[in-house]
């Protein structure tokens, strides 16, 4: 498949382990399997086309759920032709990426044929036992928790994507505002209010979904208000249902200014408003 060859945004702790496993494949350390687990949106998949960047190497992403069959053996019948033709790839060129594997390993948790399903597994356990060493597999995972240590121990290495910092979060989506800033001419950049906006938030989003706000916020906002795609990320963020609470953004420590951007009512009805209440 083609994946992006833009830099990835990661806090360090996750990419001192990718960086690791990159000089692990390049120096053929004989450790050729890894599975990254996390929350959807922190990066796994974008990880593994990551490392294929660097190394120079093309991508086999493999969609589970076209593997299972309802007829009774062909889904471990299929299981198996694709170890076969995964053991036959060209050595050095290509890295595979098994995408949500619990598409497959897990099924069995909701299938009405235990047996069948149970039986899967087994060969998927089997042929990654068998797999060719020269070839490198990353399998991602949603389900970590859910899995069987007989399917972990199958990896040589695991790697979690749950080690996002608040400040690692804000970091980047400081890096993508400015990203999307730069083409929308008519916006003007106010890190401090953005950054106040994410401060304000008991948890934040990871940066899969991060990304998406920013870049709606930036493309839907108003071009003849330059700050009102940090209204958009505030409501995006917020549960405000019928618009923004003053009230409540005076209390969270916004400046008048910052409370006329959000609320979109001047400094000073904003200011009488106060005073009412």
């Amino acid at each position: 498949i083609k994946y992006s060859t833009n830099p990835l945004l990661l806090p360090a702790v996750i990419e001192e382990d990718i960086i690791g496993i990159t000089k692990a494949i390049k120096n053929k350390s004989g450790l050729s399997k890894f599975l990254f687990y996390g929350e959807p949106g922190t990066g796994k998949t974008e990880s593994a086309y990551q490392i294929a960047r660097i190394l120079e190497r093309d991508i086999l992403s493999v969609d589970f759920e076209q593997l299972i069959d309802s007829r009774l053996g062909e889904t471990a019948k299929n299981v198996a032709k694709l170890f076969d033709e995964i053991n036959h790839l060209q050595y050095g060129k290509v890295i595979v990426v098994f995408d949500e594997i619990d598409s497959l390993v897990l099924d069995r948790i909701n299938s009405n044929d235990l047996r069948e399903m149970g039986r899967v597994t087994s060969v998927f356990l089997r042929e990654l036992d068998e797999l060719n060493e020269n070839i490198v597999l990353i399998a991602t995972t949603n389900l970590f928790k859910n899995f069987d240590k007989a399917i972990i121990r199958r990896f040589d290495a695991t790697v979690s994507f749950d080690r996002y910092e608040k400040e690692d979060l804000i970091e980047i989506a400081d890096t993508m505002l400015s990203s999307n800033l730069k083409n929308a001419t008519k916006s003007k950049k106010d890190v401090r209010l953005f950054n106040k906006i994410l401060n304000n938030l008991k948890e934040l989003p990871y940066p899969g979904d991060l990304k998406q706000i920013i870049k709606t916020a930036v493309a839907f906002s108003d071009e003849n208000n330059e700050y009102d795609y940090l209204r958009k990320i505030y409501l995006a963020l917020n549960s405000e249902e019928d618009g923004v609470d003053i009230q409540a953004l005076n209390d969270k420590g916004y400046t008048m200014r910052e409370i006329e951007i959000l609320s979109r009512i001047p400094k000073s009805s904003v200011s009488r408003k106060l005073k009412e209440k």
